[in-house]
């Protein structure tokens, strides 16, 4: 199996915590109806608010590609999410079985 999965570590603006919250739920939402998307799942942590993680999950790189090159992922992420944080890990995993 190709499966990847990608999991990305934000600490976003202060003051901009609601404002990315709103915009990963149409960017969920959208990214869950690709054919290649497995999983796509925004969190925002308990105890501080301004850090955020999305577990994602492809069948394959290609799949994660189109993800990324997506109309939906330009709105927002690329143009939203994006132009609001201060900090961004990001780290790709394969599956052991």
């Amino acid at each position: 199996m190709n499966m990847i999965c990608l999991a990305v570590n934000l600490l976003v603006q202060s003051g901009k915590e609601a404002e990315v919250a709103r915009l990963f739920v149409p960017a969920a939402e959208a990214s869950r109806r690709e054919p290649g998307c497995l999983l796509y799942i925004a969190h925002q942590k308990n105890d501080d608010p301004r850090r955020f993680l999305i577990y994602e999950q492809y069948k394959d790189e290609a799949a994660l590609e189109a993800h990324r090159n997506s109309p939906h992922f330009k709105q927002y992420i690329a143009d939203g999410v994006y132009t609001m944080i201060e900090e961004r890990e990001a780290a790709l995993y394969s599956p052991l079985s």
